[in-house]
């Protein structure tokens, strides 16, 4: 106990606070060329990213900060991410973490590979970690991410906080980023238009500037008076500028002529995701330079929206108009819409007018004028982004077939172990059965079905009681929820046995041991009942020890529960570092000689649990009299030691092994029902005898 306090009081001096955010040097050595670290643009972390010319070219944050969602060890998983300005992961770097699994299980090689997932992928495209299912599979939108086996909940905790932090910036830092998918023309729209009708509803729509208010754009500069037909003619325009999008099959007929309109409709079928804008120019613009390179992008206009440059080309196309349409310079240009252009939203053309000064390599001046255009949304159709469930339904879905089997299992158990608990223990081939359920434990709910429960949970959920965190994370592993629901109602029916008996994987290991150690004849080594007494209070003051970590040094917590063996022998099935598996190896070879000497002494969990049985609503095992004063056979053959001198069972100490239950029910080892049945009865032992 004085070593124990002394570690405790090192743990004191020693505890850290939580992890501060990253300084520049530690960001700026996560980031490879040919990026590099800007300057901070909040007080949240996050920072600009540069390219190799110096522009910015994105942001770099933590998750932490931005989303703290705690993981199954009460502490946020912290990563790094780059990210574009167009919202495309470029990177996604592990800082911290404290997951149990990671660290001291699988190791964090998995977890890093699961992280390279997320690089060129976009938080416009739902994600989802797991198998896609039905609808949600192939060519639905939905990128499934592959999880990390007996991980999985601590990798979707970890693509919730990406996502978390990712839209968080996007929403403050990235306007452009579109919420909802993009549109696409609606071949089912038809609505009889003419040119007339466009530009009444302003779905046409017309850009002029004057040669004087050219000539005030470049007033003051050393381009003032280097076009000469501007200055003759203020009042003449140099840009009469129409911008109409035709994507839409109505618009396009009210604009093109019927040749025009097969040819267009030819060239949507090979390029779907294009939108098709036509602009003309009546002016002296002419909306391309001398030196324009047919199906190039046009070297006078641009666009952009929300604050980013959208991506024009010349559609390559000759075609005519209708009678009514502005005559002039015209071209269809093309933006991809999986760019991200939404046509139904405000987007901005952007036309460039130059001049030169000088005879001998002139100097090159430009002004720009806009022209805002939005086509209304009724001409588009959008396609209904697939759903993503909520993490713990996803979980739910992921682990179906195991929670059905495990949900008939659970209270098939409950049954036997309740209402049929006597027939269960008077049953010949009782302990055959008994070892053939503690099997199909370890086999099922540990190995497989990665249920075996861990003083980390409730510890972690503690941590978030206090920090005022949520609790969600509990539900992305319902597997083992189900298992925490049915051992906290044995609290109430029977105290800490249920799960301690019947439902944990490494005590059913134990217990094989030590049937294993009798077949081979082996001694069996039990301690004195005074030093039996007393170390069966250590795990309460391990668990005390775990409680005070919590408080004093949180992010200790997953180095202190190394003392469960439950990871090494259950979660990893033993590929661990050599000195964990010695450990736990070392638990099961003394199993061999001492009955589940970790589960009567040592587990913290096992003290939660006897804590949790003072819940117990019942004395359930039957006592007769002459239990304890005189007949001491039930107390003899008890394994766990949970039967005092006196016939009393300690409810905190009972493993619901049903041993004492088989012999008090059977009049063939029953002392007094034998003795009854001859006819004989038992006489109460001397207060001598009884105290000795």
């Amino acid at each position: 106990m004085r070593i124990f306090l002394a570690l405790l009081f090192v743990l004191l001096d020693t505890a850290l606070a939580l992890a501060a955010p990253l300084g520049r040097d530690e960001i700026a050595g996560f980031i490879v060329p040919p990026y590099a670290l800007g300057e901070p643009v909040n007080d949240k972390g996050v920072w600009s990213l540069r390219n190799s010319g110096g522009a910015e070219a994105g942001y770099v944050f933590e998750t932490a900060p931005m989303a703290p969602l705690p993981g199954f060890s009460g502490a946020p998983i912290n990563m790094l991410v780059l990210l574009d300005l167009e919202g495309r992961f470029i990177d996604l770097r592990l800082i911290s973490h404290n997951e149990p699994i990671f660290v001291s299980g699988l190791g964090e090689a998995p977890f890093r590979k699961f992280l390279e997932q997320y690089p060129g992928l976009s938080i416009n495209t739902p994600m989802v970690v797991g198998v896609p299912y039905g609808e949600g599979g192939a060519g639905s939108g939905m990128v499934h991410l592959d999880g990390v086996a007996k991980a999985t909940a601590s990798v979707r905790i970890a693509h919730e906080s990406i996502l978390a932090a990712t839209l968080q910036v996007a929403r403050e830092k990235m306007q452009g980023v579109q919420s909802a998918p993009p549109a696409h023309p609606d071949p089912a729209h038809d609505e009889p238009l003419d040119w007339q009708a466009l530009v009444d509803q302003g779905i046409a729509r017309n850009l002029r500037v004057t040669n004087a208010e050219l000539d005030a754009a470049f007033a003051g500069t050393i381009w003032a008076d280097d076009d000469p037909e501007a200055q003759a003619d203020p009042a003449g325009l140099f840009l009469d500028l129409w911008l109409v999008d035709i994507g839409p099959p109505s618009i396009a007929r009210a604009v093109l002529d019927a040749d025009a309109q097969a040819d267009l409709a030819r060239f949507l079928r090979v390029s779907p995701d294009d939108e098709p804008l036509l602009v003309i120019d009546a002016g002296r613009h002419g909306l391309v330079s001398p030196d324009f390179v047919r199906n190039t992008a046009p070297d006078l206009l641009g666009a952009e929206q929300d604050g980013l440059p959208l991506a024009l080309r010349d559609a390559d196309m000759i075609f005519g108009t209708q009678p009514d349409v502005p005559e002039g310079t015209a071209m269809i240009l093309r933006t991809d819409r999986r760019l991200g252009f939404d046509p139904a939203r405000d987007w901005m053309l952007q036309v460039i007018a130059t001049r030169e000064h000088g005879m001998f390599q002139p100097e090159i001046g430009s002004a720009t004028f806009t022209l805002t255009h939005q086509t209304p949304e009724r001409f588009y159709a959008r396609a209904t982004p697939p759903k993503t469930l909520p993490p713990w339904l996803e979980a739910l879905r992921n682990r179906a077939t195991d929670l059905v089997l495990l949900a008939v299992a659970l209270p098939a158990l409950l049954l036997a172990l309740g209402p049929g608990m006597n027939r269960l223990a008077g049953l010949r081939l009782f302990t055959p059965i008994r070892l053939g359920i503690l099997a199909l434990v370890t086999g099922f709910i540990g190995w497989w079905g990665q249920g075996q429960l861990s003083i980390v949970t409730p510890l972690a959920t503690l941590r978030t009681a206090i920090e005022g965190g949520s609790f969600a994370y509990l539900l992305y592993d319902p597997f083992s929820l189900l298992i925490w629901a049915v051992a906290i109602l044995g609290f109430v029916l029977w105290g800490r046995g249920l799960f301690c008996g019947w439902l944990c994987p490494f005590g059913a290991l134990q217990e094989f041991a030590h049937h294993l150690g009798r077949l081979l004849r082996l001694p069996k080594w039990e301690l004195a009942p005074r030093w039996d007494t007393r170390l069966k209070g250590l795990k309460y003051a391990l668990l005390g020890g775990m409680v005070l970590t919590v408080l004093i040094a949180p992010d200790r917590v997953d180095t202190v529960a190394e003392v469960e063996p439950f990871k090494t022998a259950i979660t990893t099935f033993f590929i661990r570092e050599w000195y964990y598996v010695a450990y736990a190896g070392f638990w099961l070879v003394l199993g061999l000689f001492t009955f589940k000497g970790f589960c009567r002494y040592v587990c913290p969990l096992g003290a939660l649990m006897a804590i949790g049985g003072l819940l117990r609503g019942r004395d359930w095992i039957a006592r007769r009299k002459e239990c304890g004063s005189p007949c001491q056979l039930c107390k003899v053959r008890c394994n766990y030691g949970a039967i005092k001198p006196t016939g009393k069972i300690s409810y905190s100490e009972c493993f619901q092994c049903l041993d004492c239950v088989t012999i008090h029910d059977d009049p063939r080892q029953c002392v007094p029902l034998v003795l009854a049945a001859k006819g004989r009865v038992m006489k109460p032992a001397t207060r001598a005898v009884a105290a000795k």
